[in-house]
């Protein structure tokens, strides 16, 4: 019985990954139809200024080094997206309407981003030390543990989704997204400016992927090249979950975080990854929209 719960749990946590990497993607894949594969580069965005927290609290205040954390969450969303507002101002908004071309852009500035990352810091991977206060865990019997690290990053995905569906919905920016996405052009004859909520929905998503990447750091060192560790699974989870819908990011990022943990308990990570594919395949012969299908219409430009 306790294998099951701490599996359970482990693929919570591990969905919770997933749903705080896919939650951005979902927005700027689902609402606006671009195909980011820099996306996983925006995480690592966030992971490397968790780092540079962590380094600038160690050297000049050492005793606020529990606090680095903290500060890296606000000053993650913000560098990451200004980085994504610059990348959809100088690359993105030229190639609206042709996915194709956006893939293989967005491919390339990944590969830019990558070299970049290993001129900066160098092509080892880097650590990020917990703060303190998330050192240890819930202990509920003999073997069975909750690492508060884990029970952390549940409660920031939970967090993060709240936020995310309340702006969308209790906002005027929200609802310019919404309206923009629904119908572009009734939206420009009506005064919104879709030119600029076409860069803030951008620079909202990879914001949220700078999120992401403090909430990996937590878990193991970051390199130049983790992000391409997430960018499959954050592309499945949003198409099982239903393109362009929130709950749908969660659902999936959830089913798919507790299939691949207890396929990797009972074989192997290669042969649970295989499964877990076949799986979403399967499933979407059924479903072909996912598990919430999108009702609306994409950015048609």
């Amino acid at each position: 019985m306790e294998t099951v719960v701490t599996q359970l749990f482990n693929g919570l946590s591990t969905g919770s990954i997933l749903v705080l990497v896919a939650l951005g993607l979902a927005i700027t894949f689902g609402l606006m139809g671009v195909i980011n594969m820099a996306h996983g580069e925006l995480l690592m965005v966030g992971a490397y200024v968790t780092y540079l927290s962590q380094n600038f609290f160690t050297a000049y205040a050492p005793q606020y080094q529990g606090w680095a954390f903290v500060v890296a969450l606000p000053l993650a969303f913000g560098v990451a997206g200004l980085v994504g507002f610059l990348l959809e101002w100088s690359v993105i908004r030229f190639l609206y309407g042709r996915s194709l071309e956006t893939l293989l852009a967005t491919w390339g500035v990944s590969l830019i981003f990558q070299q970049l990352f290993r001129n900066l810091f160098g092509a080892n991977n880097v650590d990020v030390q917990s703060p303190s206060w998330l050192e240890g865990g819930i202990a509920l019997g003999d073997g069975l543990q909750f690492p508060f690290r884990r029970l952390f990053i549940i409660l920031l995905a939970g967090l993060c989704v709240g936020g995310a569906y309340w702006f969308l919905n209790n906002t005027p920016w929200g609802l310019r997204i919404r309206a923009v996405t629904q119908n572009r052009e009734m939206s420009a004859c009506l005064g919104i400016s879709t030119r600029r909520v076409d860069a803030f929905t951008f620079a909202l998503g990879s914001g949220l992927a700078g999120i992401a990447g403090c909430a990996v750091s937590l878990l193991g060192s970051v390199g130049p090249s983790s992000g391409l560790n997430y960018i499959v699974d954050a592309f499945m989870v949003v198409i099982l979950g239903g393109v362009g819908k929130i709950f749908g990011a969660v659902a999936g990022g959830v089913a798919l975080g507790e299939a691949k943990t207890f396929l990797e308990f009972l074989t192997s990570s290669s042969l649970a990854t295989a499964l877990v594919f076949s799986l979403i395949i399967l499933f979407l012969q059924i479903r072909p929209a996912g598990i919430f299908p999108q009702k609306g219409r994409g950015v048609d430009l």
